[in-house]
């Protein structure tokens, strides 16, 4: 047999939590395990027990293994090393780290989504404390942020990282590629609980019934019941154009962003902080996704550095009727958060509202009004959710949680 070398991860001084891993198979010799680590005289003896595992698990007997870590915990180290051994070695054998207890839960279907934090799914480092961050969803993200070159060794960091890390509550979202490349990604990330895949660059109802189709088939091999939503991401005129039908297309379908990057690069225009070329999009995405009776994402705000022009984008995104935007930095968060939060008159408003509507109903009377407005069920509605939600992100107390509680039984 002729020497194959093959490389997975990174290595570099800026590079942390990571590891770059080099195979090269042989005819004969045994394993040869070179590991360069800072951390070699704390964890080297385990670092090279878990190669050898590996290795053996998948019945490598003769290779040389080159390590170069910069910190990168076992289910890094694993999926950088399984990234190599499975361009040389033709097997359906699957290394998994164990599914930690705190990755088990599900999500709603009508979940709060206002923020959700994009992670380069090749990039260990970022993924690791995401949780932290407290955003309503944690994305890692096989699409643009990952190079081409990159996307394969990709698929099994992401895989390890929905077992490994805990994300402490966030919604587990993964961004699939375009076309057949998503509908594989999908096959490295069904089994192992991931909670909501989202579908760049959508343009037709069929492709999203193509998507969930793939994922029904994996959870049949699997034996897997469990509901996995899907949020499409309209980022092209076309795909704007066919927002409703996208929107409608699956009860599975809880919500729809839009990408305002590529939606002016398809129209050929400089997206601008005044957002004119964009305006007619953001409202066709809200209106169908309202009509669909889910929820409408809006695009990310891409300048990090000021936090007062993305607590306005927020302020202005809300008033169109968007629920939810993407970070693309976790300072970005809380702002977002805070922005798509009630405010203390819209609290206030709503709780005169249900008051309204309570003492109509023990008086017996048909007619709801505040003040000199007339109130129908759809308000009150609102006023609820409003409510629900102030009560979950903490801004009521626990007397004021009890009487909502008693009002709807």
């Amino acid at each position: 047999m002729n020497s194959l070398l093959v490389a997975a991860g990174n290595a570099g001084p800026k590079v942390r939590s990571d590891c770059e891993i080099s195979l090269e198979l042989k005819d004969s010799g045994g394993i040869i395990i070179e590991l360069v680590s800072k951390v070699k005289s704390l964890y080297g003896d385990s670092i090279i027990a878990l190669v050898k595992e590996i290795l053996d698990y998948f019945s490598v007997n003769n290779a040389i293994v080159k390590v170069n870590d910069s910190g990168a915990l076992p289910f890094v180290i694993a999926a950088r090393l399984e990234a190599t051994i499975q361009q040389l070695v033709k097997t359906d054998k699957e290394f998994l780290p164990e599914l930690i207890p705190e990755n088990r839960y599900k999500t709603k279907h009508d979940r709060f989504r206002f923020s959700r934090l994009y992670l380069p799914g090749n990039s260990p480092g970022l993924m690791i404390n995401a949780g932290l961050h407290m955003a309503d969803g944690i994305i890692l993200d096989l699409e643009d942020s990952v190079a081409p070159e990159k996307k394969e060794e990709a698929r099994y960091l992401v895989r390890n990282a929905l077992r490994q890390i805990n994300f402490y509550g966030a919604e587990r979202m993964v961004r699939i590629n375009q076309g057949e490349r998503g509908l594989r990604d999908l096959h490295y990330v069904i089994p192992h609980n991931v909670n909501l895949i989202i579908i760049p660059k959508c343009e037709s109802s069929a492709y999203v019934l193509e998507v969930e189709r793939e994922i029904t088939s994996i959870q049949s091999g699997f034996g897997l019941t469990n509901k996995v939503f899907l949020m499409p991401i309209i980022e092209t005129a076309i795909g704007v154009e066919k927002s409703f039908e996208i929107a409608s297309s699956s009860p599975n379908v809880v919500a729809m962003a839009i990408g305002l990057e590529d939606y002016t690069a398809d129209l050929g225009v400089s997206r601008t902080l005044e957002g004119k070329e964009s305006f007619y999009a953001r409202v066709r995405i809200i209106v169908a996704a309202k009509a669909a009776g889910i929820q409408p994402i809006d695009s990310v705000f891409s300048d990090v550095g000021d936090m007062e022009a993305l607590r306005l984008n927020v302020l202005s995104s809300k008033s169109l009727g968007f629920e939810g935007m993407g970070c693309i930095h976790p300072r970005q968060v809380s702002v977002i958060k805070k922005g798509f939060a009630p405010d203390e008159s819209e609290i206030e408003k709503s709780k005169k509202i249900i008051q309204a509507f309570e003492n109509a109903q023990k008086n017996g009377l048909g007619v709801v009004a505040l003040g000199s407005k007339m109130i129908d069920q759809p308000v009150v509605l609102r006023a609820r959710r409003t409510l629900e939600l102030a009560i979950s992100l903490g801004l009521f107390d626990a007397e004021t949680k009890e009487h909502m509680n008693n009002s709807e039984n």
